[in-house]
């Protein structure tokens, strides 16, 4: 197990020089929406709603669609109100929800799973930069929580790199949490996503989703329906399964607890808990048409999102 006291770049701690590092492989990442379901999408000639633009096809009207933009011809034929919809090349808005609380600050292979969020967002910010989309995010822990506004450019993506790596959560590793302080965090970050998330954004939501689940099916929801939306779950494989030959010291920094793993109904305990999490957000991927990308600190992480955010469906 990585021992907290190693100060190693990249292994419990990140810093910005090797996030900025990461822009050169970021081209590998196939960032393209899977479906168009908003008033707003991508670099990608994808439909927008608006005025002075090449007219592509006339729909159904939405509520919140701009009444200026109804076709009043094909209203009056249909009897039902239809939205013009045109094609512009604009920007669509990548929103990294980025999740470093407590439990991320765990690992038992190659580095803790804040080190893989944190280069996941890296990854994905200088990716969104690269095809010109506006980067903003937000990024939390049960202490400290940042919203950035999304903006173009590689100034904004520079900053977001600066957020990830000097958030107050890798100084606070051993500060005293409950569960019920992560459980609240985690609620309060998701509203706000849910409240600063415009039509039309990509979003990349990267958490080992402690506390988060079908209980916030309703949010999620409201997430999905005119966004895209990849739920990127971190995890270890010492969460997964237990090694079975001993006896485990944990510690938090503060309290100590110790788990006999030659007990066979233990282990096999530990690992339904951790199956039945995860198997319960995938299955929410799949009913709400989400994204569901299994992030492992044992595994490549570029390898690992270029095979996982194509085109090509679950």
């Amino acid at each position: 197990m990585i021992a907290a006291t190693q100060p190693e770049d990249g292994i419990i701690n990140i810093s910005a020089a090797s996030l900025i590092a990461l822009h050169r492989e970021a081209h590998k990442l196939p960032l393209r929406s899977r479906k168009i379901n908003a008033q707003i999408s991508g670099n990608y000639l994808s439909a927008f709603k608006g005025r002075g633009m090449e007219f592509d096809e006339a729909r159904l009207y939405q509520p919140g669609d701009d009444i200026r933009a109804i076709d009043w011809r094909l209203t009056a034929r249909s009897g039902k109100a239809h939205t013009k919809l045109y094609r512009e090349e604009r920007e669509r808005p990548v929103l990294l929800w980025v999740d470093y609380r407590q439990p991320m600050f765990f690992g038992t292979q190659n580095c803790y799973k804040s080190v893989i969020a944190a280069r996941a967002a890296a990854l994905l910010a200088w990716s969104s930069a690269q095809h010109g989309d506006r980067l903003g995010g937000l990024i939390f822990s049960e202490q400290d929580h940042i919203e950035i506004r999304p903006q173009r450019g590689q100034a904004a993506t520079l900053h977001f790199i600066q957020q990830l790596a000097q958030h107050s959560a890798w100084q606070q590793q051993t500060h005293k949490n409950t569960q019920q302080d992560a459980a609240l965090q985690a609620s309060h970050a998701l509203n706000r996503l849910r409240s600063v998330a415009k039509p039309g954004s990509m979003i990349f939501m990267i958490s080992d989703f402690r506390h988060i689940g079908a209980q916030h099916q309703g949010i999620f929801a409201q997430l999905a329906k005119h966004n895209d939306l990849a739920l990127l779950f971190v995890s270890d494989p010492m969460e997964a399964q237990l090694p079975g030959n001993g006896l485990f010291r944990f510690s938090n920094g503060d309290k100590e607890v110790s788990l006999n793993t030659r007990d066979r109904n233990t282990r096999h305990s530990y690992q339904q808990r951790f199956d039945t999490h995860r198997d319960s957000l995938n299955k929410l991927c799949r009913k709400l048409d989400m994204r569901f990308v299994d992030l492992s600190t044992a595994n490549d992480i570029i390898s690992t999102l270029h095979n996982s955010l194509g085109l090509t469906k679950r």
